[in-house]
């Protein structure tokens, strides 16, 4: 917890033990981390030179903690100034590249990333840089980085940014991907499903956009475009895709909301993936219910909304918000 301070779990093991028992002396502190004698030393020099240990002047031979609220207080501040000084560099840097350009320059607007590594760098990167909104359009074959893998999103999630999703329905068949999509809406992320997106595409805050480069080079590519012309269109191009889309529901906390006399949330979900695209036995499969129990639940529906067929039942489910799990646009 207190590596972002410049500690590592040696030593805030150490600083913890020394302030829970108030005063110790090396070998004491040794048998309480399990660490050898001179390790346990070099873990008390260390939090020496931090300055949240010192040796006891009362009592010889033994090592006291400093003050938490004030020592950590220290540090933080320090690692707060450090931080302020980067942006200000960080600031300073972008200010010199722009004046180096004599003029407007393609490479202004665009950048081509090459390579698989490379590629889901900037990816990650896009993400862990907004501060507001991601929108994204997912297929069901990742270039660089798999749903699995892409740590950032939850990294960006938990930071308060707002991810848009539309995802092919091919994107269901695949392996995990029902765990992967309750973890998302549980984020409170908002998912859609279309039969195919254009393409894959990543927009950040309006301002940075990546769309894979197609070559005959069995290596990846992608361009990163900047704030233009062309970054308002790819953005367009999500709205639209967007405004088609049909909301997926899943049952997750908070994702079901249960109607008096109405549809569970098991119902709600068999609704939604048949409104997805999926067959009665693909529905089954994926929420592991029989075949049997999945066409009761859609036969239980139609009656609830007094329909006959099934498409009535899409349209009657949609004026009453059974397939509406958020706000429209």
């Amino acid at each position: 917890m207190l590596a972002a301070i410049g500690l590592d779990e040696r030593h805030e093991a150490a600083y913890r033990a020394l302030v829970a028992v108030g005063a110790a002396d090396v070998a004491d502190l040794a048998r309480r981390l399990v660490l050898g004698t001179q390790e346990t030393e070099r873990a008390l020099r260390g939090l020496e030179r931090h300055g949240l240990a010192a040796r006891s002047s009362a009592r010889p031979g033994r090592w006291v903690a400093a003050p938490p609220a004030v020592a950590l207080g220290a540090l933080l501040t320090r690692q707060r100034h450090e931080l302020e000084r980067a942006e200000l560099a960080a600031a300073l840097l972008a200010r010199e590249y722009r004046a180096a350009a004599a003029e407007p320059a393609v490479h202004d607007l665009v950048e081509v990333v090459t390579g698989a590594s490379a590629v889901a760098q900037r990816f990650l990167q896009l993400q862990l840089g907004a501060a507001e909104e991601v929108c994204a359009l997912v297929t069901d074959n990742p270039v660089a980085v798999s749903a699995a893998e892409n740590e950032a999103e939850e990294q960006a999630a938990a930071r308060g940014v707002r991810y848009r999703v539309v995802m092919e329905r091919a994107v269901l068949d695949l392996p995990r991907a029902f765990e992967g999509l309750t973890e998302a809406l549980g984020r409170g992320e908002r998912v859609r499903v279309v039969d195919r997106v254009p393409t894959k595409l990543v927009v950040a805050d309006r301002a940075l956009a990546m769309v894979p480069l197609t070559s005959h080079s069995a290596e990846p590519a992608a361009l990163v475009v900047h704030a233009s012309g062309l970054l308002e269109l790819l953005a367009g191009l999500f709205e639209s895709v967007w405004r088609a889309a049909l909301p997926l529901r899943l049952n997750t906390d908070g994702a079901a909301e249960e109607v008096p006399d109405g549809p569970d949330a098991t119902d709600l979900e068999v609704l939604s993936l048949l409104l997805a695209g999926l067959t009665d036995a693909s529905v089954a499969k994926q929420l592991d219910l029989g075949l049997r129990t999945v066409q009761r639940r859609v036969k239980r529906l139609m009656e609830l909304a007094g329909v006959t067929t099934r498409l009535q039942l899409g349209w009657h489910a949609h004026e009453r918000g059974w397939v509406a799990r958020e706000q429209r646009d």
